[in-house]
């Protein structure tokens, strides 16, 4: 291992570098996903770039309230996701591409794989929520923000929750103060088919 690593040049160790820590966490995230994030650790990331619910962006064919966005882009689930494609896709095109066309191609590699992902959750939360679902049953529940939730009930945001055994994409509100992306959060009620969430 120590030879492999002393016959590798800077630019090849930066890669490895980000693959590797990146490939672990990837790997934790996914698993806290699947299991219901009751076990996930208390990391957050709140980017000052966060789109909330008032951004005029919108999906072709989403039936959310108008106005709202599908996905939340600057999350550290996302960010993790970029670091995975810009190392290993890095690593892959190095040889035949040299450093400056490597990096674009590891960028490029990162940027699809966070674009694949946010797309099967949302199939996975799509597909979830067409059964017979009770959200009641989320009440008493702890979950994660992924869209930032608006104070005192002025929008919605949405949730990650584990409900029936399923790990869903639900809308959430709040009475208090705005709660930013990350944030964990204990469902208290449920008014109109919207979760009603207070801060942890």
């Amino acid at each position: 291992m120590e030879v492999w690593w002393n016959s590798l040049d800077i630019f090849e160790k930066t890669l490895w570098s980000i693959a590797l820590p990146a490939s672990v966490f990837f790997v934790i995230q996914m698993f806290a996903t699947f299991l219901g994030m009751d076990g996930n650790p208390d990391v957050s990331a709140d980017f000052s770039g966060d789109i909330n619910s008032t951004s005029d962006l919108g999906a072709p064919g989403d039936t959310d309230a108008p106005g709202s966005v599908p996905f939340q882009l600057f999350t550290l689930r996302n960010f993790v996701n970029f670091l995975l494609g810009l190392g290993w896709g890095g690593i892959a095109f190095y040889p035949a591409l040299g450093k400056a066309g490597s990096t674009i191609a590891g960028a490029i590699t990162g940027t699809v794989l966070v674009i694949l992902v946010m797309y099967m959750f949302r199939w996975l939360s799509k597909m979830t929520q067409s059964g017979n679902l009770d959200i009641r049953n989320a009440i008493g529940r702890e979950a994660e923000v992924y869209l930032s939730i608006p104070e005192n009930n002025s929008g919605r945001g949405k949730v990650h929750v584990s409900v029936q055994g399923t790990l869903r994409e639900l809308d959430a509100g709040t009475t208090g103060e705005r709660i930013p992306t990350g944030s964990r959060v204990k469902v208290v009620s449920v008014s109109n088919n919207l979760l009603i969430v207070e801060k942890i």
